[in-house]
């Protein structure tokens, strides 16, 4: 009997790999764990080939949020929990497919004291609940939630910044740490269940944004080691045969790729802010790395989304594609999503929390008490945010312009205890019931407000919808507020309704029926509250209708929905690249690359080197030979040394192909004869030897660029930080030190200038890295590079061996040149090409290099290995 092992590896042999995803990895790891633990490895074999099937759904969905939808209660010693029917995210899992199982990580509402009674608690939760609780020292969430989350970045979110302690308090390292150990926590409880190649996790909320970069490094690394108990082949010159050990050739990208298949969405339910606020918190680029190690990020509305965009436009450098209605972020090989989408409400909770305050007789209660009155009604969060003074101050303004609404209309302000401790929560509080008071005794014996500071049942909350003709809310910023979609949806019996919107909140775009406000003109707010007032029956009705339809059709159950499905339409993708992590700490992202990209090996190339008899070596210069920000851009005496190393051996064809202009790279190179120069990508040819300049170009007119300096001088003057750079055969708009955004406006603009007035002209307007450029057309790195290949062949030296090195994307012509050089019968049918990038970066090249430092070292081990062939032969010839 042939062992499972044994077929286990004919099976990589033949390129079948195994599955061990769906199946196999149920049968590895419980679905969930009823004592928190490490996840358990997958090394068992007779596990792992288990017969029974598994009855277990294939995909399950991990929620990780702040909050577990649990309320908790202990009583004479004993637990008592029970779902939160109100809580968003138990309602969200009504979107989800019937069969997938909804676990749930997060932390309880009360404390839970002691290790004994919290693996009691955990151990509840698990079983009844599949909730996996994390648990907080008492300093911890003190500093982690009432500090960091409380303190800090919810006034930040909410544009404001700490000018004073008063004002969120200026940046406390203490806060950031706890904040960074807390999501660590809740990591920890997150790798106690998760099943990787079956689970979906969706993060939310600002309380957790950097737990992204915690999974991924997590289920992204595999500690990995081969030892041989055999005799290593060995050929020829130290060159291992082309599929040693075939068998194996696989396993390990096999095992990277698996380790990779984590499905990850964030959500931020609160605002995003411009990039002007949110670049003065100190630790802003650590939040923007870990929140792009998700595979989607979700945004209530596309200001918050281009808010964050735009972070990472100015602090990273990234830019943002549309494609088919999908907005997509390039982040080291991986397109990060972009979800734009309104939360929405449980039509089928509110309406039976409706129909339970009518059989309870709260709406009959509430007609009576406020008979004879038009209500207007606010409901908020006691919070700095919510505007509550300003909409006691457009209901003033209100009745002092209108009187004929004094003793007619009446404003019921219901106001929730705060979520937190808070800025200015007592303050907030002691100037809404000072303006109460005051209003009320302006107006006498009407009382047009009504305040209620009490806890009150929510079927209470909905009667007071149901009498309600109009619903106010002037929050000065908010994430999304849903009350006005359930006040929509409590008055689809009396089929109208009025909403007075502030214009700053997330829901807002959606209502178009709305009366919009800015709620800081106290004075429009309150025309806006007669506006409301005022309005005929049947325009209430259309209105109602309209948002309505909307409303029924946008919950809960679709927002969700909809997050999940673009979830899996992204990580499709994901899946089908090679990833590899990279970094450090929050420096950590993930790089996804093309399977066949590596780095390049030395000792392998300088092997093949030695053998060659005919090389072509092309390289690069700023980025390749030297650093981008390098102050002294002529090339060291270091670089000189090996150049001259390598073009003294006779097999050796060396070329310079740079954008720069001839004048520097010839006199750079002037002491270096046997070095061939392209420069201005190519437009000018010096080949090695000569000290004439061959034009490569197909045209020598240059007046187009009398069309075009102008217009570039134009955008230079009225874009502060760019520049011109005039070159012999072409002209080059630099924006590198422009206000970034303004700069790739400017630069999109130009662009399309310059194409509409060079229509009829032989030139190519491209734009790249920071930069416009204008140059003839048909001039290329890759046109130049296969002039060299055909020249070689063409004398009778066709090349064996060829190394071509880059950084850039003019580059990634000469890689694709390379390919189209064989297809041609440029090179010798057996040659050996070693096309490289610098940098891991997606490419067209197969190999690549980390650094400049690395490219040097390489070429002086090339020109080491040349020096050591001439000291050879020059030995020979004096032997004989």
């Amino acid at each position: 009997m042939i062992s499972r092992s044994y077929t286990n590896l004919l099976d990589l042999a033949s390129g079948n790999f195994p599955v061990m995803g769906r199946e196999r990895s149920r049968r590895l790891l419980p679905r969930v764990m009823t004592v928190p633990g490490n996840v358990s490895e997958f090394d068992d074999d007779d596990q792992a080939s288990s017969d029974n099937p598994s009855s277990v759904s294939s995909d399950r969905m991990i929620i990780v949020a702040n909050r577990l939808p649990l309320k908790a209660e202990r009583l004479n010693g004993t637990w008592s929990f029970a779902w939160d029917q109100d809580s968003l995210y138990l309602q969200l899992k009504d979107g989800f497919p019937e069969d997938m199982e909804v676990l749930y990580v997060g932390s309880l509402s009360v404390d839970v004291v002691g290790s004994h009674e919290q693996e009691h608690v955990a151990q509840i939760l698990l079983e009844k609940f599949k909730c996996v609780p994390a648990f907080f020292p008492p300093d911890l969430q003190s500093k982690f939630y009432h500090g960091f989350c409380k303190r800090q970045l919810w006034p930040l979110f909410h544009y404001m910044l700490p000018f004073s302690p008063a004002n969120g308090g200026r940046f406390d390292r203490s806060m950031w740490e706890a904040y960074v150990a807390a999501n660590k926590l809740f990591f920890q409880k997150v790798v106690e269940v998760i099943n990787p190649d079956d689970d979906f996790v969706w993060i939310h909320d600002y309380h957790l944004m950097v737990l992204p970069t915690f999974l991924r490094r997590r289920f992204n690394r595999i500690r990995m080691g081969f030892f041989l108990h055999s005799p290593f082949p060995s050929s020829e010159d130290g060159v291992l045969p082309p599929q040693p050990f075939p068998f194996l050739r696989g396993l390990p990208t096999f095992l990277r790729r698996r380790f990779n298949r984590i499905r990850m969405g964030f959500f931020l339910h609160s605002p995003f802010p411009s990039s002007e606020v949110y670049r003065s918190l100190p630790v802003r680029e650590e939040i923007l790395k870990a929140l792009l190690n998700s595979d989607l990020i979700g945004f209530h509305t596309f200001d918050y989304a281009r808010h964050f965009l735009t972070c990472c436009s100015r602090m990273l450098g990234l830019e943002y594609q549309s494609k088919r209605g999908y907005i997509g972020l390039e982040y080291h090989g991986r397109t990060v999503g972009i979800k734009i989408m309104p939360v929405g409400i449980d039509m089928g909770r509110i309406q039976s929390v409706m129909r339970d305050s009518e059989e309870e007789g709260k709406v009959m209660e509430l007609e009576r008490r406020y008979q004879g009155k038009t209500v207007l009604l606010g409901i908020d969060d006691m919070d700095i945010f919510k505007g509550i003074n300003l909409k006691l101050l457009a209901m003033e303004q209100m009745l002092k312009q209108h009187s004929t609404w004094r003793g007619k209309a009446v404003l019921v302000q219901i106001v929730n205890p705060a979520r937190g401790k808070g800025i200015d929560i007592e303050k907030t509080r002691g100037e809404i019931e000072e303006t109460c008071r005051r209003i009320n005794e302006e107006f006498g014996y009407h009382q047009p407000v009504v305040y209620i500071d009490t806890p009150i049942s929510i079927t209470e909350i909905n009667a007071y919808y149901h009498i309600a003709e109009c619903v106010v809310v002037t929050a000065v910023r908010d994430g999304m507020n849903l009350t006005p979609y359930e006040y929509i949806v409590c008055r689809q019996g009396a089929k109208k309704s009025v909403l007075v919107a502030s214009e700053f909140i997330g829901c807002s775009p959606s209502l178009s029926g709305a009366i919009r406000v800015n709620p800081w003109n106290v004075e429009a707010t309150g025309e806006a509250l007669n506006e409301a007032l005022s309005m005929s029956d049947g325009e209430k009705r259309l209105r109602h209708e309209k948002h309505y339809r909307y409303v029924s059709t946008h919950d809960v159950a679709f927002w969700s929905r909809s997050f999940l499905q673009d979830l899996e339409r992204i990580c499709v993708d994901h899946f089908k690249k090679r990833c590899w992590g990279m970094g450090i700490s929050f420096g950590f992202r993930v790089v996804a690359l093309d399977p066949n990209f590596r780095k390049l090996s030395i000792p392998l190339i300088v092997s093949d080197y030695k053998r060659a008899k005919s090389r072509g070596i092309l390289l690069d210069y700023d980025g390749t030979l030297m650093p981008q920000n390098s102050i002294n851009k002529a090339p060291s005496q270091e670089v000189m040394n090996f150049l001259a190393a390598l073009c003294e051996d006779k097999k050796n064809s060396v070329f310079i192909v740079s954008g720069r202009g001839r004048e520097s790279l010839g006199e750079w190179f002037s002491p270096c004869r046997n070095i061939g120069i392209a420069a201005e990508h190519g437009y000018f040819l010096k080949w090695p030897g000569s000290e004439e300049w061959e034009t490569c170009g197909q045209g020598t007119d240059f007046g187009w660029m009398q069309i075009v300096e102008p217009v570039m001088k134009q955008y230079t003057e009225s874009t502060d930080g760019s520049s011109i750079e005039v070159k012999d055969s072409a002209l080059v708009w630099q924006y590198r030190d422009a206000d970034p955004g303004f700069g790739s406006l400017q630069a999109k603009e130009m662009l399309e200038h310059l194409e509409s007035v060079l229509a009829n002209e032989p030139v190519a307007v491209k734009s790249g890295h920071y930069i416009v450029e204008v140059k003839p057309q048909g001039v290329s790195k890759g046109y130049v590079s296969e002039k060299i290949f055909s020249s070689m062949a063409e004398e009778g030296k066709p090349v064996d061996f060829v190394l071509c090195i880059g950084d850039d994307r003019s580059d990634e012509d000469m890689f694709e040149a390379i390919g189209n050089a064989m297809s041609k019968n440029l090179l010798c049918g057996d040659a050996l090409v070693f096309a490289c990038t610098v940098g891991q970066k997606p490419s067209k090249a197969k190999y690549y290099l980390d650094d400049t430092m690395e490219v040097r070292s390489m070429l002086e081990s090339l020109a080491e290995a040349s020096e050591a062939s001439n000291f050879s032969m020059r030995e020979l010839d004096d032997a004989l």
